[in-house]
C-alpha cells in the first residue's frame, strides 16, 4: 500500500473518529448533570481524573503496541473508547461514573499514542509532519461539524436525543476501527535493549515533553479562558466568543497542512517553536489591550486580532512540536514515546482550565502578561532541550538511537 493511501486512511479515521467526538464533547456534561443524577463539581471531578489517570496510561499502552504491533493495536483502542462512551450511559453514581472515566480518558490517549506510532512507520520522516498536519485538518473540521451535530441534542435536551450522540460516537470509533484495520502491517519490536519503558528515564525527552505542556497551555485559553475573559472584562458582544472559535477552526482546516510543509529537519522544527512562543506572547498582550475602552467594535476587533496572531502560533508550535516528538523517539519505541509526548494535552486539558481562569481572569492585564511571558520562555527553551536531547541520543550505549541534526 501507498504512503498517500495510508494517508488518506489515517485522515478518514481521524475525521470520524472527531464527528462523535464533537458531538459528544458538546453534549456530554449536560447528559451526566440533567439525567445521570451528578452534580457539576462531580461531572468536572470525574473527567478530570479520568484524564489524570489516562494520561498514565498512554506510555504503556504504547509500549504494548511497539511489542504487539501498532495496527492491532489501534483497532483494539479504537473499539475500546467506543465501548467506554457507551458505558457512560449506564452511570448513576459518582463512583462509577469515575471508572467509566478512567476508562474513556485511558482508550483515548492510547489510541492517541498508537495513531502516532502507526504514522510514524508508515510515513517517510520527510512527510511525517505534513501528515500529521493533515491529519490536524481532518480531525478540526470533525470536531466543529460534530459540535454542530451536538447543538441539535443540546436543543432538544431529551434524554432519547443525548443517547443518539453517545451512539453514533461509539459507532463512529467502530469506523475507525475498521479504517484502521485496513492500513498495511507494522512490525512489531518484541525484545529491545535497555529498560522496557525507557523513555521514563529519557531526562532530554521529559524536558522536552514538559516545555510542550507548557505550549499546550494555548488550547484552554481559547475554549475557557477567552471565553470569560470576553463576558466579564471586555464590551465585546457575546458572540464573539462563537466567532473566535469559528474563525480559529477555519484558519487551522485551511491553513496548518501549509505552515507543516516548513520543517525540513529538528532545527527548523526548534526554530518554529520559538517563534510560536512569540506570537503566542503578542496575542495575551492583543487579549490584555481588549479590556480597555468601552467601544463593543474595538474590543471585537483587538480580539479577532489576538486571535489571527494566537493561531499562527498555534500552528507553528503544533507543526514544530510533532517533528521534534517523532525525531527524538527511537524508531523501535515509538509508541510509548509518543504515549509520554501525548501527555502533555492531558495535563493542559486538566490543569490548564483553574491556572488560566485564576491567572487571566482573575488577576486582569498582568496575568496576560505573565502567561505570554511563559509561552515566550518555553519557546525558547526548547531549542536548548532539543540539543540536549539529540546529544543524549547520539552517546554510546545500548539503547542510543540514531541522532537526528542537531538545531543551531
Amino acid at each position: 500500500m501507498s504512503a498517500r493511501r495510508s494517508g488518506r486512511l489515517l485522515a478518514a479515521a481521524q475525521l470520524t473518529g472527531s464527528l462523535g467526538d464533537g458531538a459528544f464533547l458538546t453534549c456530554s456534561v449536560l447528559f451526566f448533570t440533567r439525567f445521570a443524577g451528578l452534580t457539576p463539581a462531580q461531572a468536572g471531578l470525574g473527567l478530570t481524573i479520568g484524564w489524570a489517570v489516562g494520561s498514565v496510561a498512554g506510555v504503556p499502552l504504547g509500549h504494548l503496541a511497539d511489542r504487539h504491533g501498532a495496527r492491532g493495536s489501534a483497532v483494539l483502542l479504537a473499539l475500546a473508547t467506543g465501548a467506554s462512551v457507551l458505558t457512560f450511559l449506564f452511570v448513576r453514581s459518582p463512583l462509577l461514573f469515575v471508572l467509566a472515566a478512567c476508562l474513556y480518558g485511558s482508550c483515548q490517549t492510547g489510541l492517541a499514542a498508537v495513531r502516532q506510532a502507526l504514522l510514524a512507520a508508515l510515513a517517510d520522516p520527510a512527510q511525517r509532519t505534513r501528515i500529521r498536519a493533515r491529519l490536524q485538518s481532518a480531525g478540526n473540521a470533525g470536531l466543529a461539524v460534530g459540535a454542530g451535530l451536538g447543538g441539535l441534542a443540546l436543543t432538544a435536551d431529551t434524554a432519547s436525543a443525548y443517547l443518539t450522540v453517545f451512539v453514533l460516537d461509539a459507532a463512529g470509533f467502530a469506523l475507525t476501527a475498521a479504517l484502521l484495520g485496513a492500513l498495511p502491517p507494522i512490525p512489531s519490536f518484541p525484545r529491545t535493549d535497555g529498560p522496557s519503558l525507557a523513555v521514563l528515564r529519557d531526562r532530554p525527552y521529559a524536558l522536552v515533553t514538559l516545555l510542550n505542556a507548557i505550549l499546550l497551555l494555548r488550547m484552554p485559553l481559547l475554549s475557557v479562558a477567552i471565553p470569560l475573559w470576553i463576558v466579564e472584562r471586555t464590551a465585546a458582544p457575546g458572540w464573539t466568543v462563537s466567532a473566535l472559535f469559528v474563525l480559529n477552526t477555519v484558519v487551522v482546516v485551511l491553513f496548518q497542512v501549509r505552515v507543516a510543509a516548513r520543517p525540513a529537519s529538528i532545527g527548523t522544527a526548534a526554530r518554529m517553536v520559538r517563534r510560536s512562543g512569540v506570537l503566542l506572547l503578542a496575542s495575551c498582550a492583543a487579549f490584555a489591550l481588549s479590556a480597555w475602552g468601552g467601544s463593543p467594535w474595538v474590543a471585537f476587533a483587538v480580539l479577532v486580532a489576538g486571535a489571527l496572531v494566537q493561531v499562527l502560533g498555534e500552528m507553528l508550535q503544533s507543526a514544530g512540536s510533532w517533528e521534534i516528538g517523532f525525531a527524538l523517539a527511537p524508531a523501535d519505541r515509538q509508541g510509548q514515546y509518543q504515549g509520554f509526548f501525548g501527555t502533555g494535552v492531558s495535563v493542559a486539558r486538566a490543569v490548564g482550565p483553574v491556572l488560566l481562569t485564576t491567572v487571566v481572569v482573575g488577576w486582569g492585564w498582568p496575568g496576560w502578561l505573565l502567561l505570554g511571558a511563559l509561552f515566550a520562555a518555553a519557546g525558547w527553551a526548547m531549542g536548548p532541550a532539543v540539543r540536549w536531547a539529540t546529544a543524549s541520543a547520539a552517546a554510546p550505549g545500548p539503547a542510543a538511537a540514531p541522532a537526528p541534526a542537531v538545531p543551531r
